[in-house]
């Protein structure tokens, strides 16, 4: 059976390293941000983010999520359901393969990363309103203080002026979930954007 953990301590990272290096299916939680919880194979730790493989509810991959580790409020390793879920993956042919360097020090670092590994992200921010918003789109360009990028729009149609994030407004950057990759299907090829909006920095 699983430990459930406050992750209250220093010991945070620890823990999420000791299950990437025992290959545990873990499963955690982020009280501040949502009511559910992830499940899935922890991919990489750095000073600031670690990378969840995550498992959906179908027992399929379901993306990746790049979360910052002062937003885990409990953790379970392994998962107390993990012999079933592991078993499930085995016979579906599912293996995880979270990409080898991953950067997760730095948001900027992990921001173009995870551009260059998937045509479109997954941009999580903090809202007054709700406990996190979920913007997807395609990186245009990076500045000192944040990023562009063009949005898909929830009924799959790309916007023509490039939206702006601040680095310090994100909280988790996602790559590959199923929602992401069903806009970016429908969606197709994204337009040009509307002529002096095509965002100012470095392409990354």
């Amino acid at each position: 059976m699983g430990n459930i953990i406050e992750l209250k301590t220093t010991g945070q990272r620890a823990q999420l390293r000791e299950a990437q290096q025992q290959q545990q299916l873990i499963r955690l939680w982020r009280s501040e941000l949502e009511h559910g919880s992830f499940c899935g194979y922890v991919g990489g730790v750095g000073r600031e983010f670690f990378l969840l493989w995550v498992v959906g509810d179908s027992i399929t991959y379901d993306g990746m999520y790049i979360m910052r580790h002062r937003d885990i409020s409990e953790l379970e390793a392994p998962d107390k359901h993990a012999p079933f879920m592991e078993k499930a993956l085995a016979l579906k042919h599912i293996l995880p393969r979270p990409p080898r360097g991953f950067p997760l020090d730095d948001i900027r670092e992990v921001v173009q990363a995870a551009a260059r590994q998937s045509p479109v992200i997954g941009v999580h921010v903090d809202s007054e309103d709700e406990a996190e918003v979920c913007y997807i789109g395609k990186l245009i360009a990076v500045e000192d203080d944040g990023f562009h990028m063009q949005e898909i729009s929830p009924d799959a149609e790309w916007l023509r002026e490039a939206s702006f994030f601040s680095w310090d407004e994100v909280s988790t950057i996602s790559i590959e979930d199923g929602y992401a990759t069903s806009l970016l299907a429908v969606a197709g090829t994204p337009p040009p954007l509307e002529q002096g909006d095509t965002g100012v920095g470095t392409a990354p």
